[in-house]
Parts: structure tokens; C-alpha cells; sequence
């Protein structure tokens, strides 16, 4: 998927545990890890407004775009 999830990234350069990433968030830890390994199919603007205020970053900073390969070709 050419989509990339950069939050663990992002929780290591806060210095924050993924489980109080979800509490603040008020997601539940399974849901963040989902996120976390790009295995989620979408993701809501509320829960990534949460994400950013709690981890004080942009969209940018969590979310980034890689052209497929096989889809260049």
C-alpha cells in the first residue's frame, strides 16, 4: 500500500507509550495498533486531530504517500 503510517515515528521522538497515545486519543490500544502497522483500511479526521494534538504534530508527520512500484510500471 503506498500509504505509510509514520505514528511509531512519532511516539518514539515524543518519548510516549502507545497506550497512553490511545488513552488520550480515546481509542482502544488494539485500534492504535492496526493504525500503527498500516494495517488500517481508513481512518477518521477526528481520531487524526486527536492523534496530532496529543503528539503535537501535523497530518504530514504521521501520514505519508510512496507511489507504488508495481503501479508506476
Amino acid at each position: 500500500m503506498p500509504i505509510i503510517v509514520n505514528l511509531d515515528v512519532m511516539l518514539a521522538r515524543r518519548k510516549m507509550a502507545s497506550k497512553d497515545l490511545a488513552e488520550a486519543v480515546g481509542i482502544t490500544a488494539q485500534n492504535l495498533s492496526i493504525l500503527k502497522t498500516g494495517k488500517a483500511k481508513a481512518i477518521r479526521f477526528v481520531t487524526l486531530e486527536a492523534i496530532c494534538r496529543a503528539l503535537a504534530c501535523q497530518p504530514g508527520d504521521i501520514l505519508e504517500y510512496r507511489q507504488d512500484s508495481a503501479a508506476s510500471e
